[in-house]
């Protein structure tokens, strides 16, 4: 998703920064961005699922004066499990990238925006935000703790200029969720799944017309809904099936 972002704001005339913790990978999306677009495209290896990783990228920008009029926090993990102890390691990843990180570079970026008095903030919750169900424990509620964060976060931007939009996307075709890749294609097919760059487009403009929180596609309307509707007891039972 982060690549369709990249190649949608190239598109609209933007020079980009992106940022990653898979060496080969960035640079081979750097590569294809360059062939594809007259846009500058600069790269930063880094991973930012580590306390520090906000202030070190914010360091990085300013000593290279790089002030983004976009910044997209899209970077996320997932997994799907009964949570042990054994897995603290990787729950803690994955607070300190979905909430510390986003938290952070929101702050130090926003506020530059805030003294330049112009920028855009898009923050990538999920419709999981909406689906505190077994399985997705730590991810929903930090999803959860995305859209609310940003929605607060926009009222207060707002008056100096700076936009800052939470787009909560249903099923999306990357690797993040690891399905069948047939799967995939068929759920793609029907319309249950979404390609990254329908997804996009609807972020981005939602994020220049100023929308606050945006939940595309129809699967947003209906599954959390149902969810909410589902008694306890079942959800307990599929969960034993399921788990």
């Amino acid at each position: 998703m982060g690549l369709a972002y990249a190649r949608e704001l190239a598109a609209r005339g933007y020079d980009l920064v992106l940022v990653g913790n898979r060496a080969e990978e960035l640079d081979a999306a750097a590569a294809a961005l360059r062939a594809a677009s007259p846009a500058t495209v600069r790269t930063r290896f880094q991973d930012l699922a580590v306390p520090d990783a906000a202030d070190a990228l914010f360091a990085w920008c300013r000593a290279e004066g790089i002030l983004p009029d976009v910044l997209v926090n899209n970077a996320g993990m997932f997994f799907f499990k009964e949570l042990q102890p054994s897995d603290l390691d990787r729950v803690q990843a994955m607070l300190d990238l979905h909430v510390a990180t986003v938290t952070r570079m929101c702050l130090l970026f926003g506020g530059a925006m805030k003294e330049r008095g112009s920028g855009y903030i898009l923050n990538v919750s999920s419709m999981a935000a909406r689906l505190p169900v077994p399985g997705i424990t730590v991810y929903a509620a930090t999803k959860s703790y995305l859209r609310s964060f940003g929605r607060s976060l926009s009222y207060e931007m707002r008056p100096y200029g700076v936009g800052v939009t939470t787009v909560c996307p249903a099923a999306i075709a990357t690797p993040l969720y690891r399905l069948d890749p047939k799967l995939m294609r068929l759920g793609v097919r029907i319309g249950l799944i979404r390609t990254p760059e329908w997804l996009v487009r609807r972020a981005l403009r939602a994020l220049f017309r100023g929308r606050r929180v945006v939940s595309p596609g129809f699967m947003n309307i209906w599954l959390p809904a149902l969810i909410a509707a589902l008694p306890g007891p079942l959800i307990q039972r599929i969960w034993k099936k399921v788990r």
